[in-house]
Protein backbone atom coordinates (compact mmCIF):
# COMPACT_ATOMS: atom_id res chain seq x y z
CA UNK A 1 0.00 0.00 0.00
CA UNK A 2 1.63 3.01 -0.76
CA UNK A 3 1.64 6.41 0.96
CA UNK A 4 0.13 9.81 0.24
CA UNK A 5 -0.33 13.06 0.93
CA UNK A 6 -3.93 15.34 0.20
CA UNK A 7 -3.65 18.04 2.22
CA UNK A 8 -2.77 21.73 0.86
CA UNK A 9 1.02 22.26 2.04
CA UNK A 10 0.49 19.95 5.39
CA UNK A 11 1.37 16.26 4.43
CA UNK A 12 -0.33 13.22 6.42
CA UNK A 13 -0.36 9.68 5.44
CA UNK A 14 -2.56 7.84 4.45
CA UNK A 15 -2.17 3.80 3.23
CA UNK A 16 -4.33 3.63 0.41
CA UNK A 17 -6.99 0.77 -0.24
CA UNK A 18 -7.27 0.55 -3.85
CA UNK A 19 -9.50 3.46 -4.71
CA UNK A 20 -8.26 6.72 -5.12
CA UNK A 21 -11.32 8.04 -2.85
CA UNK A 22 -10.90 5.51 -0.22
CA UNK A 23 -8.20 5.62 2.65
CA UNK A 24 -7.52 3.48 6.04
CA UNK A 25 -5.43 6.37 8.39
CA UNK A 26 -3.60 5.62 11.03
CA UNK A 27 -5.28 8.44 12.95
CA UNK A 28 -8.02 9.87 11.24
CA UNK A 29 -9.83 10.33 7.80
CA UNK A 30 -9.84 13.68 5.76
CA UNK A 31 -12.41 14.96 3.43
CA UNK A 32 -11.33 17.25 0.50
CA UNK A 33 -11.93 20.60 0.75
CA UNK A 34 -11.90 22.93 3.36
CA UNK A 35 -13.07 20.77 6.29
CA UNK A 36 -10.88 20.98 9.56
CA UNK A 37 -10.66 17.89 11.85
CA UNK A 38 -8.56 18.74 15.20
CA UNK A 39 -8.13 22.03 13.70
CA UNK A 40 -6.25 20.95 10.99
CA UNK A 41 -7.61 21.53 7.10
CA UNK A 42 -7.48 17.47 5.48
CA UNK A 43 -8.74 16.32 2.35
CA UNK A 44 -10.22 13.27 1.24
CA UNK A 45 -13.31 11.89 3.19
CA UNK A 46 -14.19 8.48 2.35
CA UNK A 47 -17.30 7.34 1.02
CA UNK A 48 -17.55 4.87 3.66
CA UNK A 49 -16.61 4.76 7.06
CA UNK A 50 -13.23 2.36 7.96
CA UNK A 51 -13.06 0.26 11.29
CA UNK A 52 -10.66 3.14 13.33
CA UNK A 53 -14.78 5.00 13.46
CA UNK A 54 -16.01 1.63 14.56
CA UNK A 55 -13.26 1.69 16.92
CA UNK A 56 -13.61 4.92 18.33
CA UNK A 57 -17.34 4.12 18.70
CA UNK A 58 -17.21 1.04 21.03
CA UNK A 59 -13.96 3.11 22.86
CA UNK A 60 -16.23 5.43 23.44
CA UNK A 61 -18.85 3.49 24.54
CA UNK A 62 -16.61 1.59 26.96
CA UNK A 63 -14.79 4.80 28.19
CA UNK A 64 -18.73 6.45 28.82
CA UNK A 65 -19.77 3.21 31.28
CA UNK A 66 -16.93 2.72 33.12
CA UNK A 67 -15.84 6.60 33.28
CA UNK A 68 -19.60 7.10 34.51
CA UNK A 69 -19.39 4.11 36.88
CA UNK A 70 -16.09 5.72 38.61
CA UNK A 71 -17.38 9.24 38.65
CA UNK A 72 -20.40 8.16 40.37
CA UNK A 73 -18.62 5.92 43.17
CA UNK A 74 -16.11 8.59 43.78
CA UNK A 75 -18.90 11.50 44.43
CA UNK A 76 -20.76 9.27 46.35
CA UNK A 77 -17.64 8.45 48.79
CA UNK A 78 -16.67 12.11 48.63
CA UNK A 79 -20.62 12.98 49.53
CA UNK A 80 -20.95 10.42 52.43
CA UNK A 81 -17.56 11.82 53.84
CA UNK A 82 -19.08 15.02 53.82
CA UNK A 83 -22.27 14.36 55.85
CA UNK A 84 -24.28 14.90 52.92
CA UNK A 85 -27.66 13.15 53.51
CA UNK A 86 -28.41 10.10 51.66
CA UNK A 87 -31.99 11.24 49.63
CA UNK A 88 -29.49 14.77 48.59
CA UNK A 89 -27.10 12.40 46.99
CA UNK A 90 -29.53 10.50 45.51
CA UNK A 91 -30.96 13.67 43.90
CA UNK A 92 -28.13 15.12 42.87
CA UNK A 93 -24.77 13.43 43.08
CA UNK A 94 -26.04 9.82 41.64
CA UNK A 95 -28.48 11.65 39.23
CA UNK A 96 -26.25 13.87 37.99
CA UNK A 97 -23.27 10.94 37.79
CA UNK A 98 -25.76 8.82 35.48
CA UNK A 99 -26.41 11.59 33.17
CA UNK A 100 -22.46 12.94 32.93
CA UNK A 101 -22.16 10.55 29.69
CA UNK A 102 -25.17 12.52 27.73
CA UNK A 103 -23.92 16.00 28.92
CA UNK A 104 -20.73 15.57 27.76
CA UNK A 105 -21.21 14.10 24.31
CA UNK A 106 -23.65 16.63 23.89
CA UNK A 107 -21.33 19.95 24.69
CA UNK A 108 -18.66 18.38 22.86
CA UNK A 109 -20.80 17.90 19.78
CA UNK A 110 -22.37 21.37 20.21
CA UNK A 111 -18.98 22.93 20.46
CA UNK A 112 -17.13 20.91 17.45
CA UNK A 113 -20.43 22.12 15.31
CA UNK A 114 -22.68 18.82 15.31
CA UNK A 115 -25.88 20.31 16.96
CA UNK A 116 -28.22 17.52 15.58
CA UNK A 117 -26.17 15.11 17.45
CA UNK A 118 -26.34 17.26 20.63
CA UNK A 119 -29.85 17.27 20.75
CA UNK A 120 -30.65 14.03 19.63
CA UNK A 121 -28.33 12.26 21.74
CA UNK A 122 -31.04 13.86 24.69
CA UNK A 123 -34.19 13.08 22.67
CA UNK A 124 -32.75 9.66 21.49
CA UNK A 125 -31.92 8.99 25.65
CA UNK A 126 -34.93 9.38 26.35
CA UNK A 127 -36.89 7.47 23.90
CA UNK A 128 -34.77 4.42 24.57
CA UNK A 129 -34.96 5.14 28.39
CA UNK A 130 -38.72 4.35 27.89
CA UNK A 131 -39.07 2.26 25.34
CA UNK A 132 -35.96 0.13 24.93
CA UNK A 133 -34.41 0.17 29.18
CA UNK A 134 -37.97 -0.11 29.99
CA UNK A 135 -38.82 -2.74 28.33
CA UNK A 136 -35.91 -5.00 28.62
CA UNK A 137 -35.99 -4.07 32.38
CA UNK A 138 -40.14 -5.60 32.47
CA UNK A 139 -39.14 -8.34 30.47
CA UNK A 140 -36.55 -9.84 33.28
CA UNK A 141 -39.08 -8.91 35.95
CA UNK A 142 -41.79 -7.38 35.58
CA UNK A 143 -42.30 -3.95 37.49
CA UNK A 144 -44.26 -3.45 40.19
CA UNK A 145 -45.99 0.70 40.51
CA UNK A 146 -45.42 2.19 43.62
CA UNK A 147 -45.34 5.00 45.44
CA UNK A 148 -47.33 8.71 44.46
CA UNK A 149 -43.73 10.49 44.35
CA UNK A 150 -43.04 8.43 41.72
CA UNK A 151 -46.13 8.85 39.74
CA UNK A 152 -45.24 13.26 40.66
CA UNK A 153 -41.70 12.72 38.71
CA UNK A 154 -43.33 11.00 36.32
CA UNK A 155 -45.75 13.74 35.32
CA UNK A 156 -42.88 16.32 35.91
CA UNK A 157 -41.28 13.99 33.24
CA UNK A 158 -44.18 14.90 31.24
CA UNK A 159 -43.74 18.84 31.66
CA UNK A 160 -40.20 18.70 31.21
CA UNK A 161 -40.74 17.24 27.42
CA UNK A 162 -43.84 19.77 26.74
CA UNK A 163 -41.54 22.41 27.71
CA UNK A 164 -39.49 21.51 24.65
CA UNK A 165 -42.12 22.26 21.82
CA UNK A 166 -41.74 26.08 21.67
CA UNK A 167 -38.02 25.75 22.31
CA UNK A 168 -38.24 23.65 19.02
CA UNK A 169 -40.65 26.11 17.33
CA UNK A 170 -37.65 28.67 17.22
CA UNK A 171 -35.49 26.55 15.55
CA UNK A 172 -32.82 27.55 18.23
CA UNK A 173 -31.87 27.32 21.57
CA UNK A 174 -30.25 29.87 22.91
CA UNK A 175 -28.46 31.17 26.42
CA UNK A 176 -31.58 31.98 28.19
CA UNK A 177 -33.93 29.30 27.26
CA UNK A 178 -31.15 26.99 28.41
CA UNK A 179 -30.55 28.99 31.91
CA UNK A 180 -34.46 28.79 32.30
CA UNK A 181 -34.32 25.15 32.02
CA UNK A 182 -31.55 24.56 34.00
CA UNK A 183 -33.32 26.91 36.82
CA UNK A 184 -36.73 24.36 36.33
CA UNK A 185 -33.73 21.43 37.53
CA UNK A 186 -32.75 23.24 40.61
CA UNK A 187 -37.16 23.80 41.23
CA UNK A 188 -37.65 20.56 41.10
CA UNK A 189 -34.51 19.09 42.71
CA UNK A 190 -35.71 21.50 45.72
CA UNK A 191 -39.15 20.28 45.56
CA UNK A 192 -38.28 16.63 45.68
CA UNK A 193 -35.96 17.12 48.72
CA UNK A 194 -38.56 19.06 50.78
CA UNK A 195 -41.14 16.40 49.47
CA UNK A 196 -42.19 13.83 52.00
CA UNK A 197 -41.50 10.57 51.10
CA UNK A 198 -39.59 11.75 48.09
CA UNK A 199 -38.22 9.39 45.44
CA UNK A 200 -34.80 8.96 44.13
CA UNK A 201 -33.23 7.85 47.40
CA UNK A 202 -29.12 6.82 47.52
CA UNK A 203 -28.56 3.10 47.47
CA UNK A 204 -27.05 2.03 50.95
CA UNK A 205 -25.34 -0.61 48.78
CA UNK A 206 -23.61 1.40 46.71
CA UNK A 207 -20.03 1.25 46.54
CA UNK A 208 -17.88 3.82 47.26
CA UNK A 209 -14.20 3.74 47.91
CA UNK A 210 -12.79 3.88 51.52
CA UNK A 211 -11.24 7.36 52.13
CA UNK A 212 -11.52 10.64 50.58
CA UNK A 213 -8.71 10.99 48.65
CA UNK A 214 -9.03 7.69 46.69
CA UNK A 215 -12.75 9.06 45.94
CA UNK A 216 -11.01 12.20 44.85
CA UNK A 217 -8.63 9.84 42.19
CA UNK A 218 -12.40 7.90 41.26
CA UNK A 219 -13.32 11.33 40.82
CA UNK A 220 -10.85 12.84 38.67
CA UNK A 221 -10.00 9.89 36.77
CA UNK A 222 -13.85 9.05 35.59
CA UNK A 223 -13.83 12.31 34.45
CA UNK A 224 -10.59 12.12 32.43
CA UNK A 225 -12.56 8.47 31.10
CA UNK A 226 -15.54 10.57 30.60
CA UNK A 227 -13.99 13.62 28.25
CA UNK A 228 -11.98 10.90 26.31
CA UNK A 229 -14.82 8.61 25.71
CA UNK A 230 -17.06 11.24 24.66
CA UNK A 231 -14.89 12.35 22.10
CA UNK A 232 -14.10 9.22 21.00
CA UNK A 233 -17.73 8.78 20.42
CA UNK A 234 -18.74 12.21 18.59
CA UNK A 235 -15.29 11.20 16.41
CA UNK A 236 -16.39 7.78 15.42
CA UNK A 237 -20.13 8.80 15.15
CA UNK A 238 -19.80 12.27 12.97
CA UNK A 239 -17.97 10.14 10.86
CA UNK A 240 -19.90 6.60 9.86
CA UNK A 241 -22.57 9.25 9.56
CA UNK A 242 -20.82 11.32 6.89
CA UNK A 243 -19.08 8.05 5.32
CA UNK A 244 -22.43 6.34 4.51
CA UNK A 245 -24.84 9.28 4.11
CA UNK A 246 -26.68 8.90 7.04
CA UNK A 247 -28.06 12.31 8.75
CA UNK A 248 -26.04 13.17 11.92
CA UNK A 249 -29.25 13.53 13.39
CA UNK A 250 -30.15 10.05 13.16
CA UNK A 251 -26.68 8.53 14.42
CA UNK A 252 -27.54 11.34 17.50
CA UNK A 253 -30.84 9.82 18.01
CA UNK A 254 -29.83 5.80 18.32
CA UNK A 255 -26.06 4.50 18.30
CA UNK A 256 -24.52 7.98 20.27
CA UNK A 257 -28.40 7.97 22.28
CA UNK A 258 -28.20 4.43 23.42
CA UNK A 259 -24.30 4.13 24.29
CA UNK A 260 -24.73 7.28 26.71
CA UNK A 261 -28.03 5.48 28.43
CA UNK A 262 -25.43 2.72 28.92
CA UNK A 263 -25.38 3.77 32.84
CA UNK A 264 -29.05 3.96 32.95
CA UNK A 265 -29.67 0.55 31.38
CA UNK A 266 -27.30 -1.20 34.16
CA UNK A 267 -28.84 0.40 36.59
CA UNK A 268 -32.36 -0.88 35.52
CA UNK A 269 -31.35 -4.59 34.86
CA UNK A 270 -29.55 -5.10 37.96
CA UNK A 271 -32.51 -3.57 39.83
CA UNK A 272 -34.61 -5.98 37.87
CA UNK A 273 -32.71 -8.92 38.70
CA UNK A 274 -32.94 -8.13 42.45
CA UNK A 275 -36.38 -7.73 42.04
CA UNK A 276 -36.16 -4.10 43.30
CA UNK A 277 -38.57 -2.10 40.38
CA UNK A 278 -38.96 0.56 42.14
CA UNK A 279 -35.58 1.67 41.57
CA UNK A 280 -35.14 0.67 38.08
CA UNK A 281 -38.35 2.80 37.17
CA UNK A 282 -37.28 5.48 39.17
CA UNK A 283 -33.70 5.66 37.61
CA UNK A 284 -35.18 6.27 33.99
CA UNK A 285 -37.84 8.67 35.44
CA UNK A 286 -35.24 11.09 36.19
CA UNK A 287 -32.50 10.32 33.95
CA UNK A 288 -35.33 11.53 31.57
CA UNK A 289 -35.65 14.67 33.64
CA UNK A 290 -32.44 15.59 34.11
CA UNK A 291 -31.34 15.28 30.62
CA UNK A 292 -33.98 17.59 29.51
CA UNK A 293 -33.77 20.23 32.24
CA UNK A 294 -30.18 19.94 33.34
CA UNK A 295 -28.25 18.48 30.65
CA UNK A 296 -29.67 19.59 27.04
CA UNK A 297 -29.81 23.25 29.49
CA UNK A 298 -26.65 23.32 30.25
CA UNK A 299 -25.45 22.55 26.66
CA UNK A 300 -27.34 25.41 25.86
CA UNK A 301 -25.93 28.03 28.21
CA UNK A 302 -22.23 26.82 27.04
CA UNK A 303 -23.26 26.74 23.44
CA UNK A 304 -26.59 27.89 21.86
CA UNK A 305 -27.84 25.17 19.63
CA UNK A 306 -29.75 25.43 16.53
CA UNK A 307 -33.19 23.09 16.62
CA UNK A 308 -33.34 21.15 13.07
CA UNK A 309 -36.95 20.50 11.92
CA UNK A 310 -37.28 16.95 12.24
CA UNK A 311 -36.54 17.09 15.71
CA UNK A 312 -39.78 19.02 16.21
CA UNK A 313 -42.07 17.47 13.50
CA UNK A 314 -40.97 13.65 14.36
CA UNK A 315 -38.00 13.22 17.42
CA UNK A 316 -39.58 15.13 20.00
CA UNK A 317 -44.10 14.35 19.41
CA UNK A 318 -42.52 10.37 19.67
CA UNK A 319 -40.64 11.19 22.93
CA UNK A 320 -43.52 12.91 24.07
CA UNK A 321 -46.03 10.23 23.57
CA UNK A 322 -43.66 7.65 24.90
CA UNK A 323 -43.66 9.77 28.06
CA UNK A 324 -47.34 10.02 28.03
CA UNK A 325 -47.76 5.86 27.53
CA UNK A 326 -45.28 5.32 30.23
CA UNK A 327 -47.17 8.29 32.68
CA UNK A 328 -50.41 6.28 31.34
CA UNK A 329 -48.74 3.06 32.64
CA UNK A 330 -47.71 4.18 36.55
CA UNK A 331 -51.21 5.54 37.03
CA UNK A 332 -53.91 2.93 35.79
CA UNK A 333 -51.66 -0.57 36.05
CA UNK A 334 -50.07 -1.99 39.02
CA UNK A 335 -47.63 -3.94 37.27
CA UNK A 336 -45.82 -3.15 33.85
CA UNK A 337 -45.53 -6.78 32.80
CA UNK A 338 -43.81 -8.89 30.25
CA UNK A 339 -46.45 -8.64 27.15
CA UNK A 340 -46.38 -4.71 27.91
CA UNK A 341 -42.96 -5.05 28.06
CA UNK A 342 -42.55 -6.77 24.34
CA UNK A 343 -45.28 -4.11 23.40
CA UNK A 344 -42.55 -1.18 24.25
CA UNK A 345 -39.49 -2.85 22.64
CA UNK A 346 -41.82 -3.09 19.29
CA UNK A 347 -42.62 0.49 19.49
CA UNK A 348 -38.65 0.95 19.69
CA UNK A 349 -37.36 -0.79 16.68
CA UNK A 350 -40.80 0.48 15.08
CA UNK A 351 -39.37 3.95 15.53
CA UNK A 352 -35.77 3.61 14.98
CA UNK A 353 -36.83 1.99 11.65
CA UNK A 354 -39.13 5.34 10.87
CA UNK A 355 -36.16 7.75 12.20
CA UNK A 356 -33.86 6.64 9.31
CA UNK A 357 -36.27 8.47 6.94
Amino acid sequence: MAAMACCKGRAKMFFACGCSKHYFRTRLVAACGDTQIWGVRVGCLPERAIPLDYFYVVAGLIGLFFGGEALVRGSVGIARRMAIPPLLIGLTVVGFGTSTPELLVSVDAALRGVPDIAVGNIVGSNIANILLIVGLTALVWPITVMGATLRRDTLVMVAAALALVPVFALAQMGRISGAVLVLGLIGYLVWAYRTPGAAAEEDENLPAPSSTWVSVLWVVGGLAILMLGARFLVDGAVNIARGYGISEAFIGLTIVAVGTSLPELATSLIAAVRRQSEIAIGNIVGSNIFNVLGILGITAVISPIPIAGRFLTFDLPVMIAASLVLTVLLLTRPKIGRITGVALLVGYVVYVWAAQG
